[in-house]
């Protein structure tokens, strides 16, 4: 495949990033790489994977809600609360897992960074302004660097030791139900590359991949700051198929081709079918709690047919990319 698909997007992008974009140009149309995210200390969709099939995705997803600077204590509700709670402490997880040198990938529930209650990342719980946000000098803009700036904090650890991150903020942005997508697609084109300047120029977190997660073609801020594009998907109960029609639509956003991935899926692409129809997604990652956990979404037996497929890729198949 063209080297394109595998250039990145910061130009001083450290080894590890292209490593990765290359195994992944490498593997799309034949091979997709298994994912599961987690979102807490406890990591029972781990667990329960190895149980089942024996075996470790290749890539772990892991959650930064708790890791918000401006959560709102007071005015809260025992769900939210539960979130956090259970999320706390788990980037020490996410250092377990490079050590064992598995494929990283960080979901940030952004908690409003100025005024907001319970789980303010999402709009109905906040009246923070994103086509505010992006404007200089206003409080919402000044909040919103802040916050940027405590997660760099939180991400330059992993680039000293040159530990590659699919970074996907901003994710599900076509629609409203979070506040980055709120006020449309100009809004979010503006916090996308205000975030990839400022990581790429001021904080220098060149271990970044960066994960754009939309299929709304007016969203897209350009080929110039992403690397990869994904989407995310709840199809129906047990319905495992190569989910052709989402990446034919998925894949029209971009002029220049780029690597493509399932950022989220409640149910288990079929590895097998991806593979024969030649459809290029290359990789995926099952969402967490009951679509891991029970037998709702996917079946032990199609869980344990995937992990065990010649054209999924495990962490046992991963070979060493940093």
């Amino acid at each position: 495949m063209s080297d394109k698909l595998y250039t990145p997007a910061n130009p001083d992008s450290q080894k590890c990033v292209g490593n990765v974009l290359k195994f992944l140009s490498d593997i799309t149309y034949d091979r997709i790489v298994t994912g599961q995210h987690t979102q807490t200390m406890a990591m029972e969709e781990l667990h329960h994977i190895r149980d089942i099939t024996g075996k470790e995705p290749a890539l772990l997803g892991f959650e930064l809600l708790s890791y918000s600077p401006n959560i709102n204590y007071l005015d809260t509700d025992e769900e939210c609360m539960t979130e956090v709670t259970e999320n706390h402490g788990t980037l020490k997880r996410a250092w377990e897992w490079a050590e064992k040198k598995g494929l990283l990938t960080f979901t940030w529930h952004w908690f409003s960074p100025l005024g907001g209650r319970s789980k303010s990342f999402f709009s109905v719980n906040t009246d923070f302004d994103a086509s505010r946000a992006v404007t200089d000098g206003t409080p919402e803009n000044k909040a919103l660097i802040s916050d940027m700036d405590v997660m760099a904090g939180l991400l330059r650890p992993f680039r000293d030791k040159g530990i590659p991150i699919l970074w996907r903020p901003f994710h599900e942005n076509e629609g409203g139900w979070f506040w980055w997508g709120a006020k449309g697609a100009d809004a979010v084109k503006k916090l996308w590359r205000m975030m990839f300047e400022r990581y790429t120029r001021v904080h220098h977190l060149d271990n970044l991949i960066w994960v754009w997660n939309s299929p709304a073609p007016d969203n897209y801020p350009g080929d110039d700051t992403v690397d990869i594009i994904s989407r995310d998907m709840y199809p129906d109960k047990h319905v495992h198929t190569s989910q052709s029609e989402m990446y034919h639509d998925l894949v029209k956003i971009t002029r220049q081709p780029k690597i493509t991935i399932i950022g989220e899926t409640g149910t288990l692409p079929d590895a097998d079918a991806l593979h024969s129809e030649k459809i290029g997604w290359a990789s995926y990652m099952s969402w967490s709690k009951e679509f891991c956990l029970s037998d709702e979404y996917t079946a032990p037996e199609f869980l344990k047919r995937t992990y065990h497929s010649p054209n999924a890729v495990t962490l046992d198949d991963l070979p060493e990319l940093y």
